[in-house]
């Protein structure tokens, strides 16, 4: 098997020369760029399965490089680092094109969850299983994943991370179960007890946010999933 190979922009060298061992040791083929410029001209000579981005860079910062990246290649994945964490940073991290956002300091073991969750939603989906879109209709709700907001009529609903994933698999699958197993996997990563738990409450939530239309529902299947209904 091919190992998957990850683009990495890290301006700091300690941290980005950590982080590169970390993940070559994991299995994962990582080259490291300490700069914007240099980080492009890497992702157009190469072939990457998930680019792991600094805001903060000389040259070229990481809000640039990713509309680039998103410009060339739409479905590479991006994670971003960075030390910033007020809301307004985050929001315009995700209208560059994140998939998703860790703020320093972080747990190297978080990140590697993070990656693997990713790739996992985008490179081993069930069969069938539709390609991503820009936004969802949801009943008389519109949804976009990449923003993570709900939008009806003109209230806005800002989506944490898992929300947003786990609505989206939901809106993927279309009228078919999405399994209960394969979501956990993808978003928490682990399918133990706990966890399933916990995309109980976080269905629950969902189902909260869409009440507003009664056509929209989210079906427990039994011993297999939910299904969304619009």
């Amino acid at each position: 098997m091919n190992k998957s190979r990850i683009l990495l922009a890290e301006d700091d060298k300690n941290l980005g020369s950590l982080l590169k061992t970390y993940l070559s040791a994991k299995n994962y083929e990582t080259s490291l760029c300490i700069n914007g410029t240099i980080a492009l001209e890497a992702f157009m000579s190469g072939s990457w399965s998930i680019c792991i981005l600094d805001i903060m860079m000389p040259e070229m910062d990481g809000l640039t490089l990713a509309r680039e990246i998103r410009r060339l290649r739409p479905e590479i994945p991006i994670i971003f680092l960075t030390a910033k964490n007020q809301r307004e940073d985050v929001l315009e991290g995700f209208k560059s094109g994140a998939d998703d956002y860790i703020t320093k300091p972080f747990s190297m073991e978080e990140l590697l969850y993070r990656i693997e969750a990713i790739l996992r939603r985008t490179s081993q989906a069930p069969a069938g299983l539709p390609a991503r879109e820009e936004k969802y209709t949801i009943g008389a709700y519109s949804f976009d994943p990449l923003k993570q907001i709900l939008q009806h009529k003109d209230s806005q609903i800002k989506l944490t991370t898992k929300e947003a994933e786990l609505l989206e698999l939901l809106c993927r699958q279309g009228n078919e179960v999405l399994e209960r197993n394969y979501a956990l996997r993808t978003i928490w990563v682990d399918d133990n007890y706990f966890n399933a738990r916990s995309m109980d409450v976080y269905i629950t939530r969902l189902r909260k946010y869409l009440k507003k239309d009664p056509s929209v529902k989210i079906l427990n299947v039994h011993g297999k999933g939910y299904k969304l209904l619009a």
